[in-house]
């Protein structure tokens, strides 16, 4: 396949436009990625993988509180493609968000630039393909958001700094899985569990004795809960999605579907190598996978039984997850204290409360939230928006509340105001660990516990220092709580992280209105913005 890139004089024409719209005084990083097709063997298998620049995963994108980052996507692949940024919260600009709601797909043999700023944030996160079943043969990497220089961070430097992504894994091609999932059928279980893209005792990573490094942990798989640990060594979580937080010491940190976490460990045993260990949770039988801590002076192999983990035990997650809070002193992106906000002293003027639910439609297995299974449009739902285009979705077409009804297709999308401080209620009755994530935010998880959410279960609320984070596990039977502000205009995603739920109809539309028509409030259509389904042969703007 023949891909036109665009020349020099082009490029220098874009990058002074791209200057102009986000302003002259933070800077600017510039990413070039092709993305191919390419052979992988992660499990002992040639496998058809999702390569960028001919990596598996992908490049880190390593940036700074307020970057901007200009991203320009080849699609070398032989179907559209898009890549969506976990956790960034593209700040008044769900227009780059590349999910199918919000972001025309690249064609194959095209191009997209994607214009993001990590306005405000800080801390470890990660892209994903987010069309098809992509996200089962790579295309995913870490980010990292560092501090600016005169931004006090809670600890130390460390010696270094690694990316560690983990997540179960198909020997079958995305395709294969695609196709059975479109029969109407489920999945089976995953075949097993990689770590940064390598199967059972082939990721490395080399420390010095006695140093401290930082660890970015990031769950980039399709359904499972994991247990990441170290043997013989603790670990001090100090950030999660951008959160500094209390740093407490674990001998193993349970990382659910779509969450990122940052942990500091030191170096400080033996001369020798290490299992690094992760584990399935809540599954039978538990998928276990192996890496290697190379102390660089090793005098031995690791060698002998694996060391153990938590296995089914509910109770033990649900009381480490109660135990990760924020810590109310450090800065966050800005010099003052994260504890400044004091969520709980806001009065809520909405309770949203979704519930899971699964079942046929049409003989064929769906999900969905409130007995919505969400069905594309054929026009991303944010052009459809700006664009005034009728008859692709309706505001309201998903209640607010559980319905108790049967399961039924819809285009389904959530209306809310902007700047209002919403509860929204996570009520899982199935057997699963669910997790959500809601794109365009960090939300303050204040409540989680076992049972069906009431009114009462507000006693038990953290309204002091609650972890604020984008991703929000359930726990079987269970119910998780969150308290949101809505500062964020646009369309903003919230979806299960179980991947085969995703593509079946487990998610939905929210979006945050205003009728100002500032840009203040929100960003006008990007000047390269592709345009499809219904919104093809309109304008953005001039450029």
């Amino acid at each position: 396949m023949k891909i036109m890139l665009p020349n020099f004089a082009v490029c220098i024409a874009i990058g002074a436009l791209f200057i102009a719209i986000a302003g002259a005084e933070d800077p600017y990083r510039f990413f070039n990625w092709n993305v191919t097709y390419g052979n992988i063997y992660p499990l002992g298998v040639r496998q058809q993988g999702i390569l960028i620049n001919g990596q598996f995963p992908g490049p880190d994108i390593h940036s700074v509180t307020n970057d901007n980052l200009i991203i320009n996507v080849i699609n070398s692949l032989d179907e559209p493609f898009l890549i969506s940024w976990n956790g960034v919260q593209q700040r008044r600009n769900s227009f780059e968000d590349g999910v199918y709601g919000t972001t025309c797909p690249i064609p194959p043999g095209k191009n997209f630039t994607y214009i993001l700023q990590v306005k405000d944030q800080i801390g470890s996160f990660y892209y994903f393909p987010s069309l098809a079943f992509h996200k089962a043969v790579g295309g995913f990497g870490g980010i990292r958001i560092l501090s600016r220089p005169r931004i006090p961070v809670p600890f130390d430097e460390p010696t270094d700094d690694f990316t560690v992504l983990i997540g179960d894994w198909y020997k079958s091609n995305h395709t294969a899985l695609k196709a059975i999932l479109d029969r109407g059928h489920k999945l089976r279980s995953p075949d097993g569990i990689l770590i940064n893209g390598r199967g059972p005792n082939s990721a490395s990573f080399t420390v010095q004795q006695g140093k401290t490094y930082r660890l970015r942990i990031s769950n980039v798989g399709l359904q499972n809960s994991l247990n990441f640990r170290i043997q013989n060594h603790r670990m001090k979580l100090v950030e999660v999605e951008g959160t500094h937080t209390v740093q407490q010491m674990y001998s193993s940190l349970d990382v659910h579907c779509g969450q990122s976490y940052s942990v500091l460990f030191t170096a400080d045993q033996p001369s020798q190598d290490y299992y690094i260990v992760v584990s399935s949770r809540f599954t039978t039988p538990t998928l276990t996978t192996t890496g290697v801590l190379h102390y660089s002076n090793s005098a031995r192999k690791v060698s002998g039984p694996i060391p153990g983990g938590p296995t089914i035990q509910v109770d033990w997650s649900l009381n480490q997850a109660r135990s990760i809070r924020t810590n109310l002193t450090a800065s966050g992106p800005r010099p003052n204290p994260q504890g400044s906000y004091h969520y709980g002293m806001i009065n809520t003027s909405r309770t949203i409360i979704i519930q899971s639910s699964a079942g046929q439609v049409n003989g064929k297995q769906r999900y969905g939230l409130n007995s919505v299974s969400f069905k594309p449009a054929d026009t991303p739902l944010k052009l459809a928006d700006y664009f005034n285009i009728g008859g692709v979705f309706r505001v309201g077409s998903i209640s607010d509340k559980p319905t108790g009804g049967g399961l039924y297709l819809d285009t389904s999308v959530m209306g809310a105001d902007y700047r209002t401080f919403v509860e929204i209620v996570f009520q899982n009755p199935e057997d699963i660990v669910q997790s959500y994530h809601l794109d365009g935010y960090q939300f303050f998880v204040v409540g989680m516990d076992g049972g069906v959410w009431t009114q009462a279960s507000r006693n038990v609320y953290n309204l002091r220092d609650g972890v604020a984070r984008s991703t929000i596990q359930v726990y079987p039977k269970s119910w998780s709580a969150i308290y949101i502000p809505l500062d964020n205009v646009g369309m903003w995603n919230l979806r299960t992280e179980f991947w085969a739920r995703q593509y079946l109809g487990q998610q939905f539309y929210l979006r945050v209105y205003t009728n100002s028509g500032s840009i203040r409030d929100e960003f006008p259509i990007p000047k390269n913005a592709r345009l499809c389904g219904r919104a093809s042969g309109r304008h953005t703007r001039p450029l």
